[in-house]
């Protein structure tokens, strides 16, 4: 059985990003693929977020992002699948995700659901 990470917006934060993750992460559980979800919170509101959810990312924090790529490498995922939006990261231009992946050893999916058409030279350096 496969098992993979999905990270970003969840419910019940309210955001497009937390409902396409919902309804990925119930998707492939329904296949059978063993799944968890780490949340990114944005620092405005606490969530009660449900059992999926075992880690949380604090968006301005460049060390819970150091943290979740630890659990994420030492938690024998196949996989994991970034949902990004631009400003759901911490960091100029969002680029604390930038940390989280370059630790990583394990295979990264990314659903980018907004291409910019005319990012600055800093995002377009770190994302293109």
């Amino acid at each position: 059985m496969k098992k993979i990470a999905l990270i970003g917006n969840y419910p019940p934060r309210k955001c497009g990003i937390a409902t396409f993750t919902h309804d990925l992460n119930e998707g492939l559980k329904a296949a059978g693929v063993l799944m968890v979800v780490i949340a990114i919170n944005d620092g405005i509101a606490r969530y009660d977020y449900p059992d999926d959810v075992v880690l949380q990312i604090e968006q301005n924090e460049i060390a819970s992002y150091i943290n979740a790529a630890y659990y994420l490498n030492t938690n024998e995922f196949d996989a994991i699948i970034l949902q990004h939006e631009f400003g759901i990261f911490g960091g100029p231009d969002g680029q604390h995700v930038i940390q989280l992946l370059r630790r990583l050893r394990i295979p990264v999916i990314t659903t980018f659901h907004t291409i910019l058409d005319d990012p600055s030279d800093s995002t377009a350096k770190k994302f293109f």
